[in-house]
């Protein structure tokens, strides 16, 4: 009989790996066309801040279709050997993240979005100008779920949190 996940139903040990990392993945369907890509990202209040270019397949699939899936993992430690049919043991920490984007359009508060980006990335980076903000793009995900895990050795802890208290 399979185990059973039990989730904890807690955000905080998740919020810390999606402030400490900064590479994370979005996937992203139209028509049953999934697509998915590595993206520089900064977590902030409960959204996914990201900035690309102002044309290109990311920002063409977002308008399609704003419901996204974006994930985080990290490696612990190495992975150990096992013998074969035995269970895997790597020390691994994981986030995946449900939510809705939306391409920021006015550029006041597409700067004020990259701000935050870059302030979460470079805490002394200079201010953007209006200027600079009109010339990139920036998106913000508004997460409505998300899930984790953690394995250290064989132990498995599962999180759980939805900033809308529904599942």
């Amino acid at each position: 009989m399979p185990k059973v996940k039990k989730f904890i139903e807690s955000r905080d040990e998740m919020e810390s790996i999606l402030r400490e990392e900064t590479l994370g993945y979005l996937g992203l369907s139209v028509n049953g066309s999934p697509y998915v890509v590595p993206l520089s990202y900064a977590y902030a209040e409960g959204k996914i801040l990201f900035h690309c270019a102002l044309t290109g397949k990311k920002l063409d699939y977002l308008k399609a279709n704003p419901q996204v899936c974006f994930s985080v993992g990290r490696q612990s430690g190495k992975v150990v050997r096992h013998p074969q049919g035995a269970q895997c043991q790597s020390n691994h920490d994981s986030v995946i993240c449900y939510g809705v984007a939306r391409i920021v359009e006015n550029v006041a508060e597409r700067k004020s979005v990259l701000e935050t980006f870059n302030r979460c990335l470079q805490p002394g980076a200079a201010e953007i100008t209006l200027e600079a903000a009109s010339k990139c793009c920036a998106v913000e995900i508004k997460i409505v779920e998300m899930t984790g895990r953690q394995q250290r050795g064989l132990k498995h802890t599962y999180w759980r949190y939805s900033f809308n208290g529904k599942r």
